[in-house]
């Protein structure tokens, strides 16, 4: 009964294009639309025996052991003919409750996203560490899963993934994609990075860099051949090479950052914004590509500069995200108040709009 009405909310949510689903007791279902969340029509407020109906009914005997152990768990549930959804269930204030993103059945194609094509010079390498930034919720899943479709349907490749839980489902085209779930498929993150430069990969997806053992094992896996995309919750290109390098003991940073500079291939770190002129989500992004320059500023412990490098490298492929920002609100695609909140240098921000204010354009 309760794995109904959790269809049915799902469904309520597909059918209003939202991003997100949540199921809490004391409110009633609400599901996020445009970035803000809405109570989901017609529906009562929920109880504890109803969420934890919903709970026990989404749940195998496994999972159930493990959320009660660790008080936390991350899985797929799919609706057969209808679609795909990453759940969390975790405990607040002694009762379960749970946040459900909504994944299309299908892979979007790149084009269909409104990023930058430049990023698909990525998925022209063969070797090297691409990396994906951002807050939850900001994309980054579906655009590598795009990425990845890109490299499926190009190449003769064993592509290999490494997700918890796996959020979209690959077939197989011109490359071979296997995909490799934690918990069912492997044991960890790093352990499944490890056995994986055994399974003759050509590209290697890992899910999310959340330690520093997995983010050695896949410096070492971009080092030797694969190319390696990846993830981080971080925001723009600089504060990403700062969080991997602040991950590791003082002791070895040298070498960590030697090895970074030399398998960094670029950083992508996108976010997605509410735009009232179109009514749905937009991306803004900043994109990096590596230079010989942006390597010596890694080594040299100088990636504080590699900002400026961005600001100048629109030709070679770069986007500021402080550029993209002005640009749309010089266009009113979003609200000058929204963009300005998300500019990680509110100085240089008002530059780019007060410069398109007056030319009409950014050069």
């Amino acid at each position: 009964m309760q794995k109904t009405l959790l269809n049915e909310l799902l469904k309520t949510a597909e059918e209003n294009n939202a991003t997100d689903l949540h199921i809490c007791v004391g409110t009633k279902p609400l599901i996020r639309v445009n970035s803000k969340l809405v109570q989901v029509p017609g529906t009562e407020v929920m109880r504890s025996d109803d969420v934890a109906g919903i709970v026990k009914e989404s749940l195998d005997e496994d999972k159930l052991k493990q959320l009660e152990q660790n008080k936390v768990i991350d899985f797929s549930y799919s609706i057969p003919g209808f679609g795909r959804f990453r759940c969390n269930i975790y405990l607040q204030r002694g009762t379960h409750a749970i946040a459900i993103r909504v994944l299309p059945l299908s892979i979007p194609e790149f084009t269909s996203l409104g990023l930058p094509t430049d990023i698909l010079k990525f998925t022209n390498l063969s070797s090297g560490l691409v990396l994906f930034t951002g807050s939850t919720g900001c994309g980054k899943s579906t655009t590598l899963a795009s990425l990845i479709d890109v490299i499926n349907q190009k190449y003769k490749y064993h592509v290999l993934t490494i997700e918890d839980p796996l959020e979209y489902l690959h077939s197989h085209k011109e490359s071979l994609v296997t995909q490799r779930e934690i918990g069912d498929d492997a044991l960890s993150f790093a352990s499944a990075l490890r056995s994986a430069l055994r399974e003759d990969p050509d590209v290697i997806m890992v899910g999310e860099m959340r330690d520093a053992e997995t983010m050695a094992i896949a410096l070492s896996a971009a080092a030797t051949g694969p190319l390696v995309f990846s993830t981080l919750h971080t925001v723009g290109a600089v504060k990403t090479i700062d969080t991997i390098l602040d991950s590791f003991p003082t002791t070895p940073q040298t070498q960590i950052r030697s090895q970074l500079a030399t398998v960094l291939q670029g950083i992508v770190s996108q976010q997605l914004l509410p735009s009232e002129k179109y009514e749905k989500l937009v991306p803004a992004c900043e994109v990096l590509f590596s230079t010989p320059a942006v390597r010596n500023l890694i080594r040299e412990g100088k990636h504080y500069q590699i900002k400026n490098i961005i600001q100048t490298g629109k030709d070679l492929g770069m986007h500021s995200l402080e550029r993209t920002l002005a640009e749309y609100a010089g266009r009113g695609i979003l609200d000058e108040k929204d963009a300005k909140i998300k500019a990680q240098d509110m100085r240089l921000f008002e530059q780019y709009l007060d410069l398109y204010r007056r030319k009409g354009d950014i050069a």
